[in-house]
């Protein structure tokens, strides 16, 4: 009669489930995203079902014993793990139901990436609450452990501190965690720069979060440093985002066709959101000419690729038409430097030929000037012949 009374409650069961399933799926014919997500629950809730049914059955068909007692601790046991499953897969699925309906594939998407983090922080939290109340209710059904439960008790406010004392740095995650999700700090697909690294907010746990960088790395940080130190997150308001592009060039840089060709690149790509892009010099100093350009895009993901493809079109373009505005190094060396000044310099006697006199009535009548110098070559005065005619005429009269 037992063994009966068992059959016909497991049969009971699985019918009973299979009818609960039909009749939810009916009902919300519309989710189509909840016919796979229910799956999650068929056994957990058959499991649930067929061991009511079973406990029933015993409780009707068998008489009070030791060998009875014993097997409705296991079942009771049982049942409430099964309950536990049960409570975890209703809400996954409503989880997956909430993260389908507010989809992050869009071009902005603040609002959902916000909704999933906190649905997502949610659930982990539930979970974490129906597992440690499965196991407390499970406990309880032992009487020794009813027992010892009252003399903890009678000291729950020594036993308490103890315990915060030793968890501490975890609840202080744990509660960092909660911040985080309900205050919009960060969410799941944020683009944010921590520790000079770039990259997406991939998960948010109770205790850490999980940064995914550009290069495929996982930067795994517990969540108190999201609550204790700045970062940069760059999609908080809105998901598109500027960027800049900066180029050192000569002074010859050709500003104006640099211009022209950006509007060109632009047009041309459809990574640009047509809000920003202009092109100006911010700097000249140092030799170089700092020209730096402003663009916009939807995303942080379609910003890289439009700076990267801006900075190799006009590199290929300044080296293709305009060489000259490339960087160039000008220096010169000291020894150089002094034979030029060498060979500038006017030799003394030149030098002393080509002062201006002061006055006209200087007694230096063959210096100062080119003319001086000519006039001091034209008259060379007396010669010897002179001097020895003169000699020979005084001896004649005398």
């Amino acid at each position: 009669m037992p063994f009966l009374a068992i059959a016909v409650a497991l049969a009971a069961g699985l019918v009973l489930s299979w009818l609960l399933r039909r009749a939810v799926l009916r009902l919300n014919r519309r989710l189509t995203a909840l016919h796979d997500s229910s799956r999650r629950a068929k056994v957990p809730l058959r499991l649930t079902l067929c061991l009511i049914g079973v406990r029933v059955a015993l409780a009707l068909t068998t008489e009070d014993a030791p060998w009875r007692r014993t097997v409705d601790q296991v079942l009771l046991i049982a049942l409430i793990a099964a309950a536990a499953w049960l409570v975890v897969a209703v809400l996954l699925i409503i989880e997956s139901l909430m993260l389908t309906h507010y989809s992050v594939d869009v071009a902005d998407n603040r609002r959902a990436r916000r909704l999933r983090t906190q649905v997502l922080l949610a659930r982990r939290v539930g979970v974490a609450l129906v597992v440690i109340l499965a196991l407390g209710i499970a406990l309880l059904t032992f009487p020794d452990v009813r027992a010892l439960g009252a003399g903890i008790l009678a000291s729950a406010g020594l036993l308490s501190i103890v315990a915060g004392l030793a968890v501490q740095s975890s609840l202080v995650n744990v509660f960092a965690g909660v911040q985080l999700a309900f205050t919009d700090a960060i969410r799941v697909d944020d683009v944010v720069v921590v520790n000079k690294e770039w990259g997406r907010i991939e998960e948010i746990t109770l205790t850490y979060v999980v940064v995914h960088i550009w290069d495929d790395r996982r930067l795994i940080l517990p969540s108190t440093y999201f609550t204790t130190t700045p970062f940069e997150n760059w999609t908080r308001r809105r998901s598109d985002v500027m960027g800049t592009v900066e180029f050192d060039l000569d002074w010859r840089a050709p500003v104006e066709a640099m211009r022209a060709e950006l509007k060109t690149l632009l047009a041309g790509t459809d990574l640009w959101d047509e809000r920003v892009g202009i092109l100006q010099v911010t700097d000249a100093t140092s030799g170089f000419v700092r020209v730096r350009i402003l663009v916009s895009a939807a995303d942080s993901a379609s910003l890289f690729d439009l700076r990267c493809l801006i900075r190799e079109k006009l590199v290929r373009f300044l080296q293709q038409e305009h060489p000259q505005a490339l960087p160039h190094l000008r220096w010169e060396t000291a020894g150089s430097a002094q034979s030029q000044a060498s060979a500038r310099r006017p030799h003394p006697q030149l030098e002393a030929h080509h002062r201006p006199p002061s006055d006209p009535h200087d007694s230096q009548l063959f210096t100062g000037s080119i003319e001086a110098v000519q006039r001091s070559r034209a008259f060379t005065g007396p010669g010897e012949q002179a001097f020895e005619d003169r000699e020979k005429t005084l001896s004649a009269h005398g």
